[in-house]
């Protein structure tokens, strides 16, 4: 099995068929020609539904995380809505760490809660409190380690096996760890959320978001909620 720095750089990065060029092309087009109606040419149709440039990409954090399919979006924010939107409904509470990230906290706080998703927020570390805050309508365990602004760190695994007690999905910000440090899947989690922005990127000069997740019905969901089921053939790692 190839280490994590071969990984980081050749998972997902297949030769460009075409040309033979090593390094895959950037495809700055919205629409792919199809055969005919429905017919399409390797499955693609339309960028905001799949791209092959962000296919490598998603193929390369599937893989770095362990998961089996990997998503990007345009920033980490718009990644966790995504999250949000496909796996709550009005009525159901989030239970989050005392220290997420402040756009994380008023995404649910302002925006969802008009829609009527719950937040409450409790002290991440202290695994028995977090029993203690479950509600019985609490659908989501969001867990941030290490935590914006204060790094505060979590047990990524006795926290998951707490909130997969109460049949919780548990979502785990791996912003500041990266799997370069941290693997959270491998932990007990459901699925691993990025700000692409920050670490991942390691530059200032790019936005982004990712998520990872194994399981198949989580990806479809977040595929559907997020208009890419235009080609559900989601790139990352095999079953």
């Amino acid at each position: 099995m190839n280490g994590f720095s071969t990984r980081a750089i050749h998972a997902g990065q297949a030769f460009d068929p075409t040309t033979g060029a090593v390094i895959p092309p950037v495809y700055q087009t919205s629409t792919f020609v199809q055969k005919s109606v429905g017919d399409l040419r390797e499955g693609y149709e339309y960028t905001r539904g799949t791209n092959p440039t962000r296919d490598a990409l998603q193929e390369l954090i599937a893989d770095l995380d362990g998961g089996n399919h990997g998503f990007s979006f345009a920033s980490g924010l718009a990644a966790e809505d995504a999250i949000l939107r496909a796996l709550l409904q009005p009525g159901d509470h989030v239970l989050m760490g005392n220290d997420v990230y402040g756009g994380t906290h008023r995404l649910v706080n302002q925006i969802l809660a008009a829609w009527g998703v719950e937040l409450s927020t409790v002290e991440m570390s202290d695994v028995e409190a977090v029993r203690s805050a479950i509600k019985s309508n609490t659908k989501m365990l969001w867990v941030e380690t290490p935590s914006n602004p204060l790094m505060k760190i979590s047990d990524i695994e006795a926290v998951a096996a707490v909130g997969h007690e109460s049949n919780l999905t548990v979502v785990v910000d791996n912003t500041f760890a990266t799997p370069a440090l941290q693997t959270p899947l491998a932990l007990g989690a459901d699925i691993v959320v990025y700000s692409a922005t920050k670490y991942l990127g390691g530059h200032s000069d790019v936005l982004g978001g990712l998520v990872v997740t194994s399981s198949e019905e989580i990806a479809q969901r977040l595929a559907s909620s997020s208009s890419l089921l235009a080609r559900f053939r989601l790139r990352g790692r095999s079953s």
